[in-house]
């Protein structure tokens, strides 16, 4: 009996930029399932059906990859906060919501994590100019409130989502509390501080 040869796969042909949002695709899907761990050349080539090169030609290295995941969560989070905002009638705190959902479910914590303790934790720039977008469309739909005050309240936001994402339930269970305890307090933390800047933030 013969075997029949198979014909090659033919290969897709993408732009560039669909190019990268595929390799980015797969690589934030390891990274949920897996951790900041499972992004390696290798898998994530495998990930996303194409060859090491062109994860290489298009992100330079891992390291890159890793950063243009961590700007692209970033950036879908600024812009899912800063809709909210210019929606009638955002529900103050919105945002945090949203903060810790992306840091929980997301992976977006561990990779934070990750880059930190790798020493890659200044490769994050898009942080300042997110959060400066993010001031500057919540001052100009409240006064009142200062740019300090709105910055103080991210920084906030942000330290919490990280420590619940990488920590919370873990913690939580060894603490015999609920997996959710955790962010609950986290929340009323920052309602609280929403409370002391008068419910404009």
């Amino acid at each position: 009996m013969s075997i029949e040869p198979t014909a090659p796969k033919a290969r897709v042909r993408r732009s560039p930029e669909a190019a990268r949002e595929n390799i980015l695709a797969a690589a934030e899907a390891l990274l949920v399932e897996h951790g900041p761990q499972a992004i390696k050349l290798a898998d994530v080539a495998k990930a996303a059906g194409v060859v090491h090169a062109n994860v290489i030609h298009h992100f330079g290295s891992i390291s890159g990859v890793e950063t243009a995941l961590m700007e692209r969560m970033i950036r879908r989070l600024a812009d899912q906060v800063i809709a909210g905002f210019e929606k009638e009638g955002a529900v103050p705190g919105f945002g945090a919501k949203a903060l810790f959902d992306a840091f929980e479910a997301k992976g977006a914590a561990r990779l934070a994590a990750w880059l930190e303790m790798t020493g890659e934790g200044g490769r994050m720039t898009l942080v300042r100019q997110v959060v400066d977008e993010v001031v500057d469309t919540r001052v100009a739909r409240e006064a009142g409130v200062g740019r300090e005050a709105i910055i103080d309240f991210i920084l906030l936001n942000i330290i919490l989502a990280i420590g619940v994402g990488l920590f919370g339930p873990t913690l939580g269970e060894l603490l015999g509390r609920p997996p959710e305890r955790a962010r609950e307090l986290a929340l009323e933390m920052v309602q609280g501080r929403i409370t002391a800047l008068g419910g404009k933030v």
